[in-house]
């Protein structure tokens, strides 16, 4: 478990990357249309955007549990990027993409060398 909480951060930024290009590149006429969907039972954008985020964190749950074969892991990485996620946007911080990927990096290794330390 020496390098563990880094792997899961480089795994969970990668699970990022790879869910923003497939959604906003591949699939992104669905991805419209499920947002219209969904603003339709929601009763605001706010609710919208916070259900984005879960979707999302569901994505980051599956890829990592399976990767790290371990649903616990999963959970926690969800949980973790969701939350830096909903931080960055009530901040309203708007950098680049290196600052945001950055962000997440540092405050999901730190999470993770807590996690394993006992903390």
């Amino acid at each position: 478990m020496e390098l563990m909480w880094f792997k899961i951060a480089l795994v969970l930024a990668i699970s990022d990357e790879i869910h923003s290009k497939v959604l906003w590149g591949v699939f992104f006429d669905f991805y419209v249309l499920l947002a219209g969907l969904i603003r339709k039972t929601v009763a605001s954008n706010i609710q919208l955007w916070l259900v984005h985020e879960g979707m999302e964190a569901v994505f980051h749950f599956f890829v990592l549990s399976i990767v790290f074969l371990s649903w616990e892991i999963g959970l926690l990485a969800a949980l973790i990027h969701m939350v830096v996620d909903i931080y960055h946007e009530i901040a309203g911080t708007e950098h680049g993409w290196l600052y945001h990927r950055a962000l997440h990096f540092t405050v999901e290794s730190i999470f993770f060398i807590m996690v394993f330390a006992g903390l």
